[in-house]
């Protein structure tokens, strides 16, 4: 018997292992940390989402490069980066937005909407720590403009079950666009 070439083909299982079931409980407490957080970007809210980072966290955006459909596993390099945070830097971009008259590229503030979707959760070899992958459609209006920016990306995150709550131990974004359509990354992704 012939397969049919417009039949969709299953998920190989290792797509699935350790994953987290949608609705389970885990998985709520995952997507509530991930709106929660979009919450606070969205509302300037900055002094309360360190609270949700840990103090060894790396914040990553790597560059992105057009390559052929052969070579995409090139097509993220990571070598060059957009940003590259820890904890000390985060705080020192936080203060600076929030706490001095130094942030011109943020002030006045962007207006900003974070749509966070496809959220999976995947245990680790860690007991207290989770993978979780999304996406991101960021929309960013500045000054009194009628355009906005688009800035489409796929989040990689662990994050952290502490005594305090869920912490955010390490972010990787990767920007779907080679040449960003927004003047600057003054904000948070």
């Amino acid at each position: 018997m012939e397969k049919n070439p417009l039949e969709p083909t299953p998920l190989p299982p290792s797509l699935r292992a350790n994953r987290v079931p949608v609705g389970s409980p885990l998985y709520n407490d995952m997507v509530e940390f991930m709106y929660d957080e979009a919450e606070m970007f969205d509302t300037l809210r900055l002094r309360d989402w360190i609270a949700m980072v840990a103090k060894d966290i790396e914040y990553t955006v790597p560059l992105r490069h057009t390559r052929a459909t052969r070579d995409q596993d090139k097509s993220v390099v990571r070598t060059v980066q957009h940003m590259y945070d820890d904890y000390r830097s985060i705080m020192l971009r936080v203060m600076r937005v929030m706490d001095t008259r130094s942030a011109w590229g943020e002030d006045p503030p962007s207006r900003t909407k974070h749509l966070v979707s496809n959220i999976r959760v995947y245990r680790t070899d860690k007991e207290d720590e989770f993978k979780v992958q999304s996406y991101l459609l960021l929309t960013r209006n500045r000054f009194d403009s009628a355009s906005f920016d688009l800035i489409p990306c796929e989040r990689h995150d662990v994050i952290r079950k502490t005594e305090s709550g869920y912490q955010l131990a390490r972010r990787e974004v990767i920007i779907d666009q080679a040449v960003l359509g927004t003047p600057n990354l003054g904000i948070f992704l």
